[in-house]
């Protein structure tokens, strides 16, 4: 009887950088009326972005929006993916559910996504917000995009 191997992800077809000029072609607007996120990594089935606090993403009360978080989430999702598939503009979120788990504090947010399958034709992730050097999640999202044939 043999175990279970789980298939090892394959190495990204794009990096950081590669990714950050496709979205700053492809959606220039993401940047528009201030800092829109950044891409910190992009690895295996995986990437991290960064959300910088800027007044254009403030609810009042002086904390990111839900809103905020929620555009984060679906862009660190669709690096991830980005990061896998290449370069393909097309891919398009298809659900995503949030669950607000506290208020972030007064700083830049980093959203770690991680890609859960990634066929043909549909990928499935999540994605977890927290404040910028905090522990505590503020926001857990999962999602699932549709990827157009090739």
């Amino acid at each position: 009887m043999t175990g279970y191997a789980p298939r090892m992800p394959a190495a990204p077809m794009m990096d950081r950088d590669a990714v950050s000029a496709f979205l700053d072609e492809v959606f220039p607007q993401i940047h528009h009326g201030g800092p829109g996120p950044v891409v910190e990594s992009v690895g295996p089935m995986t990437a991290t972005m960064r959300l910088p606090y800027h007044e254009r993403h403030l609810r009042p009360g002086g904390t990111i929006s839900g809103p905020a978080m929620m555009g984060l989430a679906d862009v660190a999702l669709y690096v991830a993916i980005l990061g896998q598939i290449g370069p393909v503009a097309l891919a398009v979120t298809t659900n995503l559910s949030f669950n607000f788990m506290r208020k972030p504090a007064q700083g830049d947010l980093l959203a770690e996504a991680r890609l859960f399958k990634l066929g043909r034709s549909l990928a499935v992730g999540e994605v977890l917000i927290r404040s910028l050097g905090r522990d505590d999640l503020v926001c857990h999202a999962t999602g699932t995009y549709a990827i157009p044939p090739k």
